[in-house]
């Protein structure tokens, strides 16, 4: 059992860096063929990991962390301006304002931040990842950024671990 929970956390933690394998998939596949697994401490476990891979996303975001000096060169380069740069920049314009809105208005009401990362956290919308950054972007608290991620992924882990025991128990009668 104890291995199981272990290769929980770190598929956990490495699909929140790198999603590319879903945590969702795996824990419902998890579950479906190991059901003595107790699902609150899987859900848990899971939203331990998946927390813990995306706050090193948010505290790059703050600029706690540094990026690599490649991907940080790549980002933050100058870049001459050129046709299909300019049409790009005027396409994206009304997103870039949107987005700049958004931050500010998260800088003059952290609270609104909270509330959405909750819901993001539980539901996957707005994305996760997208709320976690934004998160680092506005400096949201920490803790606030820790609590409320923890809650939110564990009540969606939970409930995603429990699902296939309930539709087993659905379909048996």
């Amino acid at each position: 059992m104890v291995g199981w929970l272990l290769l929980s956390f770190g598929i956990a933690f490495g699909s929140a860096i790198l999603p590319v394998v879903s945590i969702e998939m795996f824990l419902i596949g998890l579950c479906a063929s190991q059901p003595t697994l107790p699902w609150l401490l899987l859900g848990a476990i899971v939203a331990a990991g998946q927390v813990g891979g995306k706050t090193l996303y948010y505290l790059a975001a703050k600029g706690t962390i540094k990026l690599p000096k490649p991907l940080h060169d790549r980002l933050h380069r100058v870049r001459p301006p050129t046709p299909r740069r300019e049409r790009w920049r005027a396409r994206t314009k009304k997103m870039r304002a949107r987005l700049d809105a958004l931050r500010e208005r998260c800088h003059r009401h952290p609270h609104w931040m909270a509330g959405t990362y909750g819901v993001s956290s539980i539901v996957g919308l707005p994305p996760y990842m997208a709320t976690s950054v934004l998160a680092g972007l506005v400096r949201m608290p920490l803790a606030s950024f820790l609590a409320t991620g923890f809650l939110g992924r564990w009540l969606r882990f939970s409930l995603l671990a429990a699902s296939p025991a309930l539709f087993a128990g659905w379909f048996h009668y």
